[in-house]
């Protein structure tokens, strides 16, 4: 994780010299495909699903085919907000406790900021033998940026917790919430 946020400390410093800093900084679309691509070469077996996806799973009126939500960050990141319904697993450990009864082939989109740390999760699970894993492509970040509901318990918010100064960035800076003083 050190060496993956040196690489894309670098690539904002060397962004941050070019003329669309300022768009870099403001919502990261510059940033993003290098995100993506980094994800997906790192976990190539990992089946990454787009936003529009994930919500239509979510609105199937068949709660058979709605899929488990596992977030995969902290504790202080899922308690700003999170999607509906999700279960706080910020490690291997938690999804365990939480898959003891689930069948191997149940449907689970795993989650986290940017898509790394969900990913992993969700190679971890692969090899523990469930079959229908998906990681959420751009994870909470692209899923707010996008103008989805995110909430705080049960209650819908409009903040999202950006991690820190670095990946934050990929996050629209109307949505990012700030640690209170």
């Amino acid at each position: 994780m050190i060496l993956i946020r040196c690489f894309i400390g670098l690539v904002l410093i060397m962004s941050s010299t070019t003329s669309s800093a300022q768009e870099l900084s403001l919502s990261g679309r510059l940033f993003w495909p290098v995100v993506l691509k980094m994800v997906r070469s790192n976990f190539p077996d990992v089946s990454q699903i787009p936003t529009d996806t994930l919500s239509s799973w979510m609105a199937d009126k068949n709660s058979d085919n709605k899929p488990l939500l596992f977030d995969a960050r902290t504790a202080e990141e899922f308690g700003v907000s999170h999607l509906k319904a999700a279960h706080l697993t910020p490690s291997e450990k938690e999804a365990e406790v939480l898959l003891a009864d689930v069948p191997h082939d149940r449907r689970i989109v795993v989650y986290c900021s940017v898509g790394y740390r969900s990913s992993e999760l969700a190679a971890k699970l692969m090899q523990q033998g469930f079959t229908n894993i998906h990681n959420l492509e751009g994870s909470l970040f692209a899923w707010a940026n996008e103008g989805r509901p995110v909430y705080q318990n049960e209650q819908a918010v409009k903040i999202v917790h950006p991690f820190d100064s670095i990946w934050g960035r990929l996050l629209k800076e109307t949505l990012k919430w700030h640690k209170p003083d």
